[in-house]
């Protein structure tokens, strides 16, 4: 049992850091391409659509989407964010941020209950957990944001992705110092 969860710690901090990359890759063409609607767009619809890729392919790594309903409701949950991101952008750009909002909301409940039921299994999930309130806090941000005058845009959700990747990288380094400690611990 100790080698199966040393492998899987190994795995979920491959999946951090995979996660991390992401974003940071995600932030730079946002930065970049702020201006040019069209692949803006683009990126806005294929961040919620890599989440739910992302959790599926996690859950499905950890025995299953049974086995992790929280994913498999946050699969659903981005999915139809992504969705919901298409018909917004019809509409504007605060409908846009108003859907990413609530996708934050949600999506950060269910990651700090992921990181509450990971905690005894893999441990340092305390930056996961903190995420997860930090990313519901952010929704309410942009909810609020999305109901004000000024012309929100991509920029607007950058911090949000910003402080994903630095969660998920932290927490990548987090358990790549604990498998150290488990492998010096082993001799």
């Amino acid at each position: 049992m100790p080698n199966e969860t040393s492998s899987q710690t190994s795995w979920l901090r491959s999946y951090y850091f995979g996660r991390g990359f992401f974003s940071v890759a995600w932030i730079a063409l946002a930065v970049v391409l702020a201006g040019q609607p069209v692949p803006a767009s683009l990126l806005l619809v294929i961040y919620p659509a890599w989440d739910a890729v992302a959790n599926l392919f996690d859950a499905r790594s950890n025995g299953g989407l049974k086995a992790n309903s929280s994913q498999a409701l946050n699969v659903a949950v981005s999915t139809i964010t992504t969705v919901a991101v298409v018909l917004a952008m019809i509409r504007d750009m605060h409908a846009v941020l108003a859907v990413f909002g609530v996708w934050a909301i949600l999506s950060g409940l269910l990651q700090l209950y992921t990181g509450v039921r990971r905690w005894r299994a893999y441990g340092a999930q305390w930056v996961m957990i903190l995420s997860g309130a930090q990313s519901t806090l952010a929704g309410g941000f942009m909810i609020t944001r999305s109901l004000g005058t000024a012309a929100p845009s991509i920029l607007d959700i950058v911090p949000y992705a910003g402080f994903g990747a630095f969660y998920f990288l932290l927490s990548a380094i987090w358990l790549s110092v604990a498998i150290r400690r488990q492998a010096s611990a082993r001799g």
